[in-house]
């Protein structure tokens, strides 16, 4: 059973997120701004183009990953696209389906918005570290994450959850806080499978 310890993950992010603070914020801003600009069609890619950025720096790749790297995340065009669109249709159709379900609908509805993202979480990494096909990647994600799903929601609730604090404080919260999600999935993921030799 492959696991891992939310708060040794979490302390780890805040290291990454902290001794790379410019170049994770900064490389998440422009990407939410381009996914924004684009409709959401490139949202795919900017989020592999973070990926990118956030692995390397875990990494300690040299030479070390800069801003304009997130760009890297059009080598994964097509796969992030469809992700991005299987996993938006998904949500979408559920919830609508299960709108119509009287008393525990909207329960259902949570559980489907929960547990969908939390089973695929990983496919994108799965995409840009592992150059996968969509399919396999998602398919991966699922297979690591049902190992120990309960240990893996907590994972993604906590992320989620410090991600979307900085609504309190409106926009500019949202961008200082919104790269701590990508450090938590990126340390998770890269415990689970470490860096490959090149």
């Amino acid at each position: 059973m492959q696991t891992i310890d939310i708060g040794t993950v979490l302390n780890r992010a805040f290291d990454l997120y902290k001794e790379n603070i410019s170049t994770l914020l900064i490389t998440s801003l422009l990407g939410f701004i381009i996914a924004g600009a684009s409709f959401g069609i490139l949202a795919g890619p900017m989020y592999a183009g973070i990926i990118w950025v956030t692995l390397g720096l875990l990494d300690k790749k040299q030479p070390a990953p800069v801003i304009g790297d997130l760009f890297k995340g059009f080598n994964y065009f097509v796969p992030s696209l469809i992700f991005c669109l299987l996993l938006f249709a998904v949500l979408f159709v559920g919830q609508f389906i299960l709108a119509f379900i009287p008393l525990i609908g909207g329960l259902l509805g949570l559980a489907v918005s929960l547990g969908v993202p939390t089973l695929v979480m990983f496919a994108l990494f799965y995409i840009v570290d592992r150059n996968q096909d969509v399919v396999p990647a998602i398919q991966a994600s699922i297979d690591l994450v049902k190992t120990n799903f309960w240990i893996f929601l907590g994972l993604y609730i906590v992320a989620a959850v410090i991600s979307s604090l900085g609504l309190i404080a409106c926009v500019i919260g949202v961008v200082l806080t919104a790269p701590m999600m990508s450090c938590m999935l990126a340390v998770a993921y890269r415990d689970l499978h470490p860096a490959q030799q090149a």
